[in-house]
């Protein structure tokens, strides 16, 4: 029988803005099965305070996706700037 390979130890990936950047990251991650985990910077202690200053949370992975995630949350943000910031197409 072969023992499980150890879970690589997750690092701190990026600062996410919002709520939505964080699940359509975390849905496209999840589709093409790279392991990933969302932490929220809000406390309820501080109603959210932390989220204001630091932004909505993080994204942590293994090292050796770091590349991948950052790719695409690059791509998420350059579409999100697609839809908001290119009024010159109509």
């Amino acid at each position: 029988m072969m023992a499980a390979k150890p879970e690589a130890p997750f690092v701190k990936i990026a600062v996410l803005e919002n709520l939505i950047e964080a699940q359509l990251l975390s849905s496209v991650l999840t589709q093409y099965e790279i392991p990933h985990r969302l932490r929220s910077y809000h406390d309820t202690a501080y109603d959210g305070l932390f989220q204001v200053q630091k932004g909505w949370g993080e994204i942590s992975g293994p090292e050796d996706v770091r590349q991948q995630v950052l790719e695409a949350l690059g791509e998420l943000r350059s579409q999100a700037a697609d839809l908001h910031g290119d009024e010159s197409n109509g």
